[in-house]
């Protein structure tokens, strides 16, 4: 590995005046060389680190709405907006139906340790403010917690499943969430059940994947 001879000379006088305040006198040139060496790996092995963590993605598949609530006259317009931190995806609209179904994937990229996904319904209006149909979302952790299980068994073709969610009062889940490892990708498909509203259902699947590029 070929290193900048001035960031070794500058790294060397920084380092030989830190020992020297601490009394090491007797360190070489070379010692120094290599003490650098080290700092400098570990600086790239850090910055890598933070590249893989960059790679991880999470597919969002809005898959489809069931028994949404009424906004217009006899039906809605609706659409779904999704959010993952200061992240923010949307379906499109699909006109007059209580019973959508997008099957449309949305795409957030997982550079912090971000726990919760959450999700509105609108109704599109076009001569005032989009009306809310209800808001939901859906804790990451046990998706997380899965994807690190799945590395440390090294899981990587076939289906596996990893873990079961059960609804309860922390979640909105209708009914029990299976997280599976599907050919590398950990997948976990739900129903989620919509707050404020009188009825509704959302139906989501969603991966996790983690590019190769992130390992080190």
């Amino acid at each position: 590995m070929a290193l900048n001879p001035s960031f070794i000379e500058k790294s060397q006088i920084f380092f030989r005046l830190v020992f020297v305040g601490c009394g090491l006198t007797n360190l070489t040139c070379f010692s120094l060389h290599v003490f650098c060496v080290v700092v400098l790996l570990i600086n790239r092995y850090l910055s890598s680190s933070i590249m893989g963590e960059q790679l991880r993605l999470l597919k969002v598949i809005v898959v489809q709405g069931k028994r949404l609530v009424i906004r217009d006259f006899r039906s809605s317009d609706p659409y779904v907006v999704v959010k993952l931190g200061n992240q923010t995806a949307k379906t499109r609209v699909i006109n007059c139906c209580l019973n959508p179904v997008w099957n449309e994937e949305l795409s957030f990229t997982l550079t912090e340790p971000l726990r919760v996904l959450n999700l509105e319904v609108f109704d599109k209006d076009l001569l005032k403010a989009d009306d809310k149909m209800g808001n939901t979302y859906l804790n990451l952790q046990p998706l997380l917690s899965a994807g690190r299980l799945k590395d440390i068994l090294k899981v990587s073709s076939g289906e596996t499943t990893l873990r079961k969610v059960k609804p309860d009062s922390e979640n909105c889940l209708v009914r029990e969430s299976s997280i599976n490892c599907v050919n590398g990708e950990v997948v976990q498909n739900v129903w989620l059940r919509l707050r404020g509203v009188d009825s509704g259902e959302l139906q989501l699947t969603i991966k996790l994947i983690t590019s190769a590029a992130s390992s080190i």
